[in-house]
């Protein structure tokens, strides 16, 4: 396992334990990161029009298509730590 892949898996388990709960749109960026991080490329259909946090997930991590894994993983350790501080 890669440094990188370490980093994640900590800051995914960090990110349970946060002293204060992230804003909407941070918690999507955290989403999106580390779906992007994990699985790649949004996949899947797009959550019907009344599924709103469906839709809002699915569009942020749509955002970040052709993104490689190791940049989203690293911007999601880098977003985890800021929150931290």
């Amino acid at each position: 396992m890669s440094e990188l892949e370490k980093r994640f898996k900590q800051a995914a388990d960090d990110v349970q334990s946060l002293d204060q709960r992230p804003d909407n749109d941070t918690l999507l960026k955290l989403y999106a990161l580390y779906k992007q991080g994990s699985e790649g490329d949004v996949s899947g259909e797009k959550p019907g029009f009344f599924d709103f946090v469906g839709v809002a997930k699915y569009e942020a991590w749509e955002k970040l298509q052709g993104m490689e894994a190791d940049e989203a993983k690293q911007k999601y350790v880098d977003l985890v730590e800021s929150l931290r501080s």
